[in-house]
Parts: structure tokens; C-alpha cells; sequence
């Protein structure tokens, strides 16, 4: 079985920010055992400020705050509710204080 992209959104926010997410099934393997691979990311000014994705070698991860923290992923609908809600975290600090 080849990758089967299972969703990809890619929008700009109010803030002219984008947003992208891409989703793939893919055999379940050691580097993937939930049969999937996902990478989503919120760029601002050209620059990833929040970004969840199981690289190669890396595993499960979220990147934030310029740091990179391990991620416990539990299904596609609960990872991408935790990416928005970073996501709307952000632009609350960002431009709503």
C-alpha cells in the first residue's frame, strides 16, 4: 500500500498567517504505528511558530514556542483539535492582548 493523503488544507488566517495541514495514510510500521503521517504547520512571517509532524527518526513531535517537544498522538481528530488549539493560543497572545 502507497500513501493515500488523507487531508490537506492550506488557508491564511485573518492575520494573513497560513496555516497547512497534510495528513497521509500509510502502513503501519515501526516509524508509524497508528498508520499515520501528518505534518501541520502555522507560519508566521515566514517562519514556523507551531508545527506537529512525525519526521523520520523523530517520531511523534510538536514544535512551539521555538522549542520541540515529544507529542502523544491518539488519533487524527484529537491531533488537530490540540493544533488549532495552539494555533488560536498563539493569535490570542499575539494580537487579542
Amino acid at each position: 500500500m502507497k500513501a493515500m493523503l488523507l487531508k490537506h488544507d492550506k488557508f491564511h488566517d485573518p492575520y494573513g498567517n497560513l496555516v497547512e495541514m497534510k495528513i497521509w495514510s500509510v502502513p503501519v510500521s515501526g516509524h508509524t504505528p497508528f498508520g499515520v503521517k501528518y505534518s501541520l504547520v502555522y507560519i508566521v512571517d515566514d517562519e514556523r511558530v507551531i508545527g506537529y509532524d512525525n519526521e523520520r527518526g523523530k517520531g511523534d513531535h510538536r514544535h512551539c514556542n521555538g522549542g520541540e517537544f515529544s507529542y502523544y498522538f491518539v488519533d487524527v481528530d484529537s491531533m488537530i483539535e490540540d493544533f488549532i488549539h495552539d494555533v488560536e493560543e498563539y493569535i490570542r497572545r499575539r494580537y487579542e492582548s
